[in-house]
């Protein structure tokens, strides 16, 4: 199968070279010649210390590459998604598959970003989200890990699975496109909570707090934008806050660290060096959560620390002297 994968960060990558081991012909696509050449002549990515890129990857700036791909995977950062798409759609062949493995919201408009993708390609070619606890630095170096294709077209997530699966990258199958991708946006979100709290000393308690309570937040915004409640016990779900909450690999959760220490959010996410996802989610969060009428206040309680230059120790007591609850009404 020919195979593009659009964007060069980490996580590109790392499925650029799973899927050359299942023996496609893979292309890994920058939109900056530069970085292509840089990649060339050094062989290695730089978010990927220590992972040679094979000599069968081919890497280009050109987009013409797309125009015989069967499989086109969207690896851009979620700011940039809407940008591909719209190089993408005059190059897509009418049968090639659509893989969207960014994990945000677009913050302008709240929408998903398999929405984002859709609104630029227009209708025709099927679009299957993968996403699942899949950290890049783990996958490109052949550690187990399990990720769910989503799609309402099985068939398409079949074909998916078929292409990415091989004995160290198992794929599941399923049909809740909107559970898988607000999962692995919202879990960014809390994964900064959680980084925040480790960054002021703070203890497991209030890391499994956080973890358990912001589940609960997901659940009630996915289920409010027509996402199943079971989706968030999987992989898309569960798995992905678990890993991202606890993993030094989740930039979310350095960033938050550096925020828990004293450093300024602009400041933790420059550090950081790469894509704070969380960062930007909270803000298209925020404003699902009051669009729908669904309570988050982890969610608001973020976009306090991260926009308005709150207190850190004042919206930790905030939170914690919250009205009295059943947690029944939640599970």
């Amino acid at each position: 199968m020919e195979a593009v994968v659009l964007g060069s960060g980490g996580w590109g990558t790392a499925l650029a070279l799973l899927l050359l081991e299942n023996e496609h012909n893979v292309t890994l696509w920058t939109p900056f010649e530069e970085e292509a050449a840089m990649l060339r002549e050094k062989g290695e990515n730089p978010l990927l210390p220590g992972v040679p890129l094979a000599k069968g990857l081919t890497i280009t700036s050109d987009l013409s590459c797309l125009a015989d791909a069967a499989l086109a995977v969207v690896a851009s950062p979620s700011f940039f998604v809407r940008e591909t798409a719209r190089r993408m759609r005059p190059l897509l062949g009418r049968e090639t598959l659509v893989v969207s493995v960014s994990k945000g919201v677009e913050t302008e408009t709240s929408l998903r970003l398999s929405q984002v993708i859709r609104s630029e390609i227009g209708e025709g070619n099927p679009i299957v989200v993968l996403s699942g606890p899949s950290h890049a630095e783990e996958v490109a170096r052949g550690i187990p890990t399990a990720c769910v294709a989503s799609c309402e077209d099985i068939a398409a997530a079949e074909a998916v699975q078929d292409a990415f699966m091989n004995g160290l990258f198992r794929v599941y199958v399923g049909t809740d496109m909107v559970g898988a991708e607000l999962g692995g946006a919202l879990k960014n979100i809390i994964a900064l909570c959680c980084g925040i709290s480790d960054g002021l000393g703070l203890g497991d308690n209030t890391k499994a707090m956080l973890m358990t309570r912001g589940l609960a937040e997901m659940v009630r915004l996915g289920t409010a934008l027509g996402a199943r409640k079971e989706t968030f016990v999987g992989l898309t779900g569960m798995g992905d806050l678990i890993v991202t909450c606890t993993s030094m690999h989740s930039r979310n959760r350095r960033a938050g660290i550096l925020i828990g220490k004293g450093s300024s959010p602009d400041e933790a996410v420059r550090e950081v060096g790469a894509v704070v996802e969380g960062y930007y989610a909270a803000a298209a969060a925020r404003t699902l959560a009051r669009n729908t009428g669904t309570e988050m206040p982890i969610v608001e309680a973020a976009c306090r620390l991260l926009y308005e230059g709150a207190d850190l120790q004042e919206t930790m007591h905030t939170l914690m002297e919250r009205p009295r609850r059943r947690e029944e009404e939640d599970l």
